[in-house]
């Protein structure tokens, strides 16, 4: 019974896994990055925008997904 549950916990957290990269915008390295247009003010302001924030909570559903496949690993 342990097993079906950590397992459908896993694919709830590989489904969201799924949804929060796809969501990210991608790392754009053009001109402007050499050019000096790196230090706009939103650039300044990353850390309160949306993309800093599914990039966090990314980081977290992984570790819970990494965390369930040990524990489904060990049942």
């Amino acid at each position: 019974m342990a097993t079906i549950i950590v397992s459908i916990l896993q694919l709830l957290a590989g489904a969201i896994l799924i949804v929060f990269v796809l969501g990210q915008s991608g790392k754009h390295s053009g001109l402007g990055a050499i050019a000096g247009a790196s230090e706009s003010f939103l650039s300044k302001n990353k850390a309160k925008s949306a993309d800093a924030k599914l990039a966090k909570w990314t980081k977290w559903v992984a570790l819970v997904f990494m965390i369930l496949t040990l524990v489904l690993s060990l049942i």
